[in-house]
């Protein structure tokens, strides 16, 4: 009387039917977001890195550079990992290497 009956329902489908490629689809948006952050992000830093790298070891004597502080100066003396920069006449400071962040061109600073 108060219980209704109780009709049997269709199976699911057996998970072993399931199609091969349901995985690789269910994967394809994750796969795609990579490819893109990839190329957007990933590659155009290290193509920055490698540039940067490059230009510091190119340094000489005599290059006009800025700083990562943004003082202007002239390379006078070059070590493995410090250089000497004079920023006026007569005063020299050593900074690192990577502390250069631009070289430019010459006669740039008077």
């Amino acid at each position: 009387m108060f219980i209704s009956e109780a009709f049997a329902q269709a199976a699911p489908a057996a998970a072993g039917a399931e199609s091969p490629l349901a995985g690789l689809t269910s994967m394809l948006p994750l796969v795609l977001m990579f490819v893109v952050l990839y190329f957007v992000m990933i590659r155009p830093q290290m193509k920055r890195q490698k540039e940067a790298k490059a230009m510091i070891q190119a340094l000489a004597k005599g290059d006009e550079v800025v700083t990562a502080g943004g003082m202007l100066a002239k390379v006078s003396k070059l070590d493995e990992t410090y250089l000497t920069v004079e920023v006026a006449n007569g005063v020299e400071v050593r900074i690192q290497r990577t502390a250069v962040i631009q070289v430019l061109p010459k006669g740039t600073i008077k």
